[in-house]
């Protein structure tokens, strides 16, 4: 079944991983106030996308280093929901994920240090894919599902369409640039398991708390992907 994912954007000042030298000038301070902040937005964005049919949502760490394990951990608690972590580009994010009940672990790009880390931990990892060459290296470790990033700017539905005739036994969860205009068209593609879209949990909505409005867009996304 193909799934629509909506992307939880992460606060750069509210790190996870315990080294407050990491922080941004300015952060540290209200960095706890911050966490516990953020971990109820992510419940709040979490329900309102369930409530709107969407049951998938990834948490964006948008600073390398930081985790989200306090925004994963919250989100778990909605029923019904899978809870994965995004931008996951180094290592030592894979066991602050994973204990924090993240269920995926996606990246822009193939870390192969995350990739082994992941198959250790039994953490499903989606890593990121832009040429047919970085495909087959994969594929030789037994991958077969990875990201298209940035998917418009390789060329949108005409790019996968051709990869995916290549590569057939590959699926593809495509990321950046998707619009709500253009999901449809991503979505029909057989070659696709799942489609991010950043539109859905916008952060201008989780900072007035207009979860009411995440829940509209995520139905109204959901409806698109339905009438396939």
């Amino acid at each position: 079944m193909l799934r629509v994912v909506g992307e939880f954007p992460y606060d750069a000042c509210e790190g996870d991983l315990g080294d407050p030298g990491r922080a941004p000038p300015g952060c540290r301070a209200h960095r706890g106030e911050r966490r516990v902040r953020h971990a109820e937005q992510a419940e709040d964005a979490g329900a309102a996308l369930a409530r709107g049919g969407v049951r998938c949502l990834e948490v964006v760490c948008g600073r390398p280093g930081t985790a989200g394990a306090s925004a994963i951990r919250a989100a778990r608690a909605v029923d019904g929901l899978l809870v994965g972590a995004g931008n996951v580009i180094e290592p030592e994010q894979v066991a602050s994920v994973a204990r924090a009940g993240a269920q995926f672990a996606t990246a822009p790009g193939t870390n192969m240090a995350v990739v082994h880390v992941c198959r250790e931990l039994g953490l499903p990892f989606f890593p990121g894919v832009a040429t047919p060459s970085e495909i087959e290296r994969l594929q030789t470790l037994g991958v077969r599902a990875m990201g298209v990033f940035p998917v418009v700017a390789l060329g949108g539905t005409p790019f996968l369409e051709a990869v995916a005739g290549a590569y057939p036994t590959v699926a593809f969860p495509p990321s950046g640039g998707v619009r709500s205009e253009t999901l449809r068209a991503y979505a029909a593609l057989p070659s696709v398991l799942a489609v991010s879209c950043t539109w859905i949990v916008r952060q201008e909505h989780v900072r007035t708390r207009n979860f009411d409005r995440v829940e509209r867009i995520a139905r109204e996304a959901q409806a698109t992907v339905g009438r396939l």
